[in-house]
């Protein structure tokens, strides 16, 4: 039965987004709307009763499902196969379950929209393409669905193709992200070519047994990192997602902050045996995270747009991730992926209905007041952002986050100074996340209105934020510190024998991750938070705030570094400039042969000249000479002996 359950649970979104698609013109909105929810809603029923039936089995249960064989030659296989095992069933529920909730927000969110057939099908594959990622088996599979969340991405981000802004900011999206798919390929290849297959199980397990080479081992760990940090937006590959931005709300929260952004963290924590045998190569994992949760915290905090504080919010929590990858807890990871999940797509979609009831107004500093027109609306954004900033005891973030910190800190990062480094790091980071996401906050509820409302929040956009939000608040409580309660049921599903390993952890760090959101939020009140307020926006002068206000200082940075040479080269390439240059040297050079061979044969007309010429002058002489008189031969003889006697006499 649950062998049955796996495939379907990929077919239903895709069954939809075929029908959606071919059905473009001809059903309704509410028709469109109805498909798509169904057929993410049956995939949703597909995997709790895949849950429920995994759960009730033994802890190391795993359920697959084999469709067909795809390739088979000489020491090399692959398969198109599904497994379900504990860290799958996570992602499958956190894909269906808040999937689902998305599309019924977007069923009424788009349902004005010429193009609502197009948006919805797009979306369902981008569901079924999820899937097919998250179950495969087998590594090529699972690149199947790695480059269909991309094209779909691709497709949704560019969805209002009218505005060249959109279009460019897809092209970017694509282009950014296949330079990370292209290195993963790269791993996989170097996989494939020590196990002999990409299935998963036998490349772990070659791994474990020592059986690949270090530096083989090292260099595909280090390929799939890039491609993982591509797909999560990392530091160097980061300025994508804020311009991804240009798509419709419902995509943002859907593949921007839920799902696609967090296929890498999947992947990485899916191969964690593998990285484990490369501490190189996790160490710059950590670093990597640490660096962009800082300089995303940062970025977000001069932003004005609303939902680009979001993005760059959303590449700071997976900074986050990064850096519990990188310290080999994992489990946090995908545990702050879950929850993450659930805050900051309701924190998105809760944005997209304000900016629609304040007439597409996304500046936060023109907006104000709206804690009296908005309170449903205001309740549930001020419950995201308090899951995003991780307030102590009452919000799911704050025990993923708490989580986090605690395998930082018990890691055993290179030495322990740098692992304790490290979580000040993310301690900084989580100040940092209360004052930006606060600061917006207070911003855009409290104060004195500023632009006019209108209408209000429809039931079936408000139903998935209710649902959201609960889960914000209370998602977290599967799994507490034991300073506050011994609840480890997460890391209890995660582990293979059903029993979590113990976390010793300081009480005074949890101490110190409960205090710092809450000083952060502080800090926010006092600048933004009173009447009047201490400081609105931040100051010009400096040239960083300029450069990190609309977040263009690394796209700045790589447009010299990258874009203007190679549009130098393509301007040279498309003129032919080139070729002109070797016509040019073709020229030149039989000019150049040209004049050396006139050269050559005017010194050799005038050398052979001037010999002819002196031959009969001296011919002339001799005659002059030999004229046949003996006294001119003596007078000859006679001035010949004085010249010999003078010189003998002068030497």
């Amino acid at each position: 039965m649950m062998s049955l359950l796996l495939p379907l649970a990929v077919l239903c979104p895709l069954a939809a987004s075929i029908i959606v698609f071919l059905s473009a013109g001809r059903l309704s909105a509410r028709a469109v709307g109805g498909v798509a929810c169904g057929g993410v809603g049956l995939a949703a029923l597909s995997a709790i009763m895949l849950a429920t039936g995994l759960l009730a089995g033994p802890p190391g249960g795993v359920v697959h499902a084999q469709l067909w064989e795809w390739v088979r030659v000489s020491g090399f296989s692959a398969d198109i196969v599904f497994t379900l095992d504990r860290i799958s069933m996570v992602m499958i529920l956190v894909v269906t379950v808040v999937g689902l909730l998305i599309h019924v927000y977007a069923a009424r969110y788009m349902a004005d929209d010429p193009g609502i057939a197009r948006f919805f099908g797009c979306m369902t594959l981008f569901v079924a393409a999820m899937l097919v990622l998250v179950l495969a088996s087998d590594l090529l599979c699972l690149f199947i669905g790695w480059e269909g969340v991309g094209l779909c991405s691709y497709l949704l981000i560019g969805f209002w193709h009218d505005d060249p802004a959109n279009t460019a900011a897809a092209r970017k999206a694509f282009f950014m992200t296949r330079i990370g798919d292209t290195a993963l390929l790269c791993g996989l290849l170097l996989l494939a070519t020590q196990a002999g297959s990409l299935r998963i199980e036998p490349i772990l397990a070659a791994t474990m047994a020592g059986l690949v080479p270090s530096f083989t081992l090292i260099a595909a760990a280090s390929f799939v990192l890039v491609g993982a940090l591509a797909k999560s937006a990392q530091i160097p590959f980061q300025t994508w997602l804020p311009d991804a931005m240009a798509g419709p709300t419902p995509t943002s929260a859907l593949i921007h902050a839920a799902t696609m952004v967090t296929a890498g963290i999947y992947l990485i924590a899916r191969l964690h045996v593998l990285f484990a045998a490369a501490p190189v190569v996790m160490a710059v994992m950590a670093v990597t995270g640490a660096l962009t949760l800082l300089v995303a915290a940062c970025t977000a905090l001069v932003q004005s747009d609303l939902k680009r504080i979001l993005a760059w919010s959303t590449i700071s929590q997976l900074g986050y991730m990064f850096l519990a990858l990188g310290c080999g807890a994992w489990q946090a990871a995908l545990f702050h992926l879950m929850t993450h999940a659930c805050f900051k797509a309701l924190l998105f979609l809760a944005a997209g209905a304000i900016i629609m009831r304040l007439g597409h107004e996304q500046d936060i500093f023109r907006m104000g007041g709206l804690r009296r027109t908005m309170p449903g609306l205001g309740v549930a954004f001020v419950a995201g952002a308090s899951a995003l900033a991780g307030l102590p005891v009452v919000t799911a973030g704050f025990y993923s986050k708490e989580m986090i910190l605690a395998g930082v800190w018990g890691s055993r990062f290179m030495t322990p100074l740098s692992a304790h480094v490290l979580w000040a790091t993310g301690l900084l980071g989580a100040f940092l996340t209360a004052l930006y996401i606060f600061r917006c906050v207070f911003i855009v509820f409290a104060g004195e209105g500023k632009g006019a409302v209108s209408g209000g929040t429809p039931r079936l956009m408000a139903v998935p934020l209710a649902c959201l939000t609960f889960l914000a608040l209370f998602g977290g409580i599967i799994e507490m510190p034991d300073v506050i309660a011994p609840v480890h049921l997460f890391t209890a599903l995660l582990s293979p024998s059903g029993h979590p390993s113990p976390m010793h952890e300081p009480g005074w760090t949890v101490l110190a991750g409960a205090i710092v959101p809450l000083a952060g939020l502080a800090v926010a009140w006092v600048l933004w938070g009173r009447t009047p307020a201490v400081m609105r926006e931040m100051p010009q002068q400096a040239a960083i705030i300029r450069l990190a206000r609309p977040g263009h200082g690394m796209d700045v940075l790589y447009d010299h570094i990258f874009v203007q040479p190679l549009r130098l080269l393509v301007w040279l390439t498309r003129r032919d400039v080139p070729d002109r240059l070797v016509a040019q040297a073709g020229w030149l050079t039989r000019s150049a042969s040209i004049a050396l061979a006139k050269t050559r044969k005017d010194i050799l007309d005038t050398v052979a000249r001037r010999t002819a010429i002196m031959t009969a002058e001296g011919s002339l002489l001799l005659g002059w000479m030999q004229n046949g008189r003996v006294r001119w031969y003596a007078g000859w003889v006679a001035g010949g002996l004085c010249v010999a006697l003078a010189v003998v006499m002068l030497s």
